[in-house]
């Protein structure tokens, strides 16, 4: 019991590695506010965490909107009394290099990516203060730190928030909350179902994925949850500013 009457939220907790976030976070005894542009998915995943025994939030949120991050926070403190861990796990990925994206495309999937981070963190750190401190779990990628093709916009998404990650560690050091991140590389997700499904080749497009990671495969959402967790609880006191890498040996090569 990890988290035993810790008040987490997570963004984009309505599918993949949000969903699992959340359902981790039930079993080790926190209290989670689940948060997703799909109203619906919010509540779903808000409906399986309560039956773990979580005291579960679902809350509509678009974390591209600086209203909707404000409510977001306020809903939280006034449902549990408090903040104490965000995990900002909200994004999502397009293809195409920087001649191919539009400036629509690209402009929306950053207000999501980083923007989003950087709003929802600016509503919780002060509530995050008021409790005496806190910690704060990005959602970044093994694209962080290397390039792959055909996801131009993606992959400076996600730079971004290891840069992020890392200024707003020591920005916030002196309030004793943590910020670190999460590099996951290809996982099962409702994205990549997607992908294969608009491929023209949707077997090859699935090998492609696999051959990514030495270990020939997709990561779990639920393995990559552990790695959330252990940011999020005492276990990680001595970490800020990192980045754990659970990506199947993507990036070791």
């Amino acid at each position: 019991m990890r988290l035993q009457g810790r008040v987490c939220i997570v963004t984009g907790g309505g599918s993949g590695l949000g969903r699992a976030t959340c359902l981790l976070f039930a079993l080790e005894g926190a209290k989670v506010a689940v948060t997703d542009r799909d109203a619906g998915a919010a509540e779903r995943t808000a409906a399986e965490a309560a039956e773990l025994g979580a005291d579960a939030l679902p809350l509509g949120v678009d974390v591209a909107r600086s209203a909707d991050c404000a409510r977001m926070v306020e809903a939280t403190v006034e449902r549990f009394g408090a903040l104490d861990v965000l995990v900002n796990n909200a994004g999502y990925g397009i293809t195409g290099d920087v001649v191919e994206t539009s400036e629509e495309d690209w402009d929306a999937l950053m207000a999501t990516n980083l923007k989003g981070v950087f709003l929802c963190s600016k509503y919780a750190i002060p509530a995050m203060r008021r409790r005496g401190g806190g910690a704060i779990v990005n959602i970044a990628s093994s694209v962080s730190t290397v390039g792959i093709a055909d996801r131009a916009a993606y992959v400076a998404s996600k730079g971004g928030v290891l840069a992020l990650t890392r200024a707003m560690a020591l920005d916030h050091v002196g309030d004793n909350i943590r910020v670190n991140c999460v590099a996951p590389g290809t996982m099962a997700s409702p994205y990549y179902d997607d992908m294969l499904r608009r491929a023209a080749d949707p077997e090859a497009m699935r090998r492609e994925l696999e051959d990514r990671q030495v270990m020939r495969r997709l990561g779990r959402p639920e393995e990559v949850a552990y790695a959330v967790l252990y940011l999020a609880c005492d276990e990680s006191s001595f970490c800020t500013g990192s980045m754990v890498t659970a990506d199947g040996g993507m990036t070791a090569r």
